[in-house]
């Protein structure tokens, strides 16, 4: 992006191949907990996974909008970005809970 001095196209681009990270994450989640079962480690330690459906959605909204004000698509990747940089102690904590 950087290079096209953040254009609305590569921006685009940009968000869309992180739309398609959160998504292989997504179908790797479940996919891991329909093979280990719904009472499985890593399905209570995720739970809903409200964090990784946000960030698909926020990325959905993120890639049109780099054509109307792509500052703001911009923005939300940073947000994204921002809100997986937070730790996430929910795997953490389920592993804990195990070992006691």
């Amino acid at each position: 992006m950087g290079e096209n001095h953040f254009a609305p196209l590569p921006t685009a681009f940009y968000g869309l191949v992180l739309l398609m990270a959160g998504v292989a994450y997504w179908i790797l989640t479940r996919t891991i907990i329909s093979v280990e079962g719904k009472d499985s480690l890593l399905a209570k330690a995720v739970g809903k996974d409200r964090k990784g459906n946000l960030s698909i959605v926020v990325y959905a909204v993120a890639i049109p909008m780099a054509f109307y004000n792509h500052w703001l698509s911009q923005a939300l990747y940073v947000v994204v970005a921002l809100m997986w940089l937070v730790p996430d102690r929910r795997i953490e904590k389920v592993l804990t809970e195990r070992e006691t």
